[in-house]
């Protein structure tokens, strides 16, 4: 299994940047997904999920109203778009995929973790 988070970069903010994340070797279509962040000393926080068919999808509050998170099944890609950046935001994201919940806002729910994209927000 293989996911790999593509998108990082380095914005300013009240930029935009959209994270992809592709999936291979699983079957996309019954993962939830979700897409998590962390900073360094810090614990790895859940930013957004969504569930397999992409029916439901939850935010952090901290992201709510300006991060969007889809699914592709057809294409094996979660996407999170992410408006109205801030350096609150700096962080390394990655994705991960549950096979065994819709979707979750606990790391330890997930089976599969991507390798991080790392995005800077600057003021």
């Amino acid at each position: 299994v293989q996911l790999q988070a593509s998108g990082g970069g380095l914005v300013q903010a009240g930029d935009s940047l959209r994270l992809s994340c592709a999936a291979s070797g699983l079957t996309f279509s019954r993962c939830g997904m979700g897409w998590f962040r962390q900073v360094p000393g810090k614990e790895r926080e859940f930013v957004a999920g969504i569930s397999r068919q992409g029916g439901t999808r939850k935010y952090a509050d901290s992201v709510k109203g300006r991060f969007i998170i889809s699914k592709d099944n057809a294409k094996n890609t979660v996407y999170l778009q992410m408006n109205s950046l801030e350096p609150e935001d700096t962080a390394v994201y990655y994705c991960a995929a549950a096979e065994t919940f819709p979707y979750s806002y606990i790391p330890s729910h997930y089976n599969y973790w991507g390798q991080g994209t790392l995005v800077t927000v600057s003021s």
